[in-house]
């Protein structure tokens, strides 16, 4: 059994500059997020954290945030398909602060017209970190604000509002005890 899992959202990306929802859409990073990624992965590196395997999600940002990343902390490094960001449907594109997206997130059934519920996505990352708990393997996650929600909800209790509100920064780490 595993003890702990680290989880990172990918570097900035320009839709992240431009305050719009990446979702789905295959956004790229930044000059600034590829720097945010190599910066992590030096403090991992000289931090010395029993990190065995990174696991990133398929899209650039999150992927060459992996790369970039375990190169630097001489990691191994493995592309997993379930930790591909929520597809936010009608809302890819749009302002992250809109009115109509804050309202639509409060709906975990939502699929925002030809996107995936938070509960569809809810199902395919609890059984990945039922899988990693019992793996014996500590993992870096590397991914998206979404997916951040989920596996935050995961180890903690959360109102639907703070799920809808919970979010964290790019390249920011967080340290999960499965115990």
């Amino acid at each position: 059994m595993a003890d702990k899992l680290y989880f990172t959202r990918h570097g900035e990306t320009f839709w992240n500059v431009e305050n719009k929802i990446c979702g789905a859409t295959d956004i790229a990073l930044t000059p600034k997020g590829r720097a945010q990624a190599a910066a992590l992965g030096q403090r991992l590196q000289s931090a010395g954290l029993p990190i065995d395997l990174v696991l990133a999600s398929p899209l650039s940002r999150a992927a060459e945030t992996a790369r970039i990343l375990a190169e630097a902390a001489g990691l191994p490094l493995q592309i997993e398909p379930r930790l591909t960001e929520q597809n936010f449907g009608i809302f890819e594109g749009t302002p992250r602060n809109g009115a109509a997206f804050r309202a639509a997130k409060a709906h975990f059934v939502n699929r925002f017209g030809s996107g995936e519920s938070m509960m569809q996505m809810a199902a395919r990352i609890y059984p990945l970190l039922d899988e990693l708990r019992r793996s014996g393997k500590t993992c870096l996650l590397v991914a998206h604000n979404g997916i951040a929600r989920v596996v935050h909800s995961y180890f903690f209790d959360m109102t639907n509002e703070q799920y809808a509100a919970f979010g964290i920064g790019n390249c920011e780490l967080r340290e999960y005890d499965f115990r």
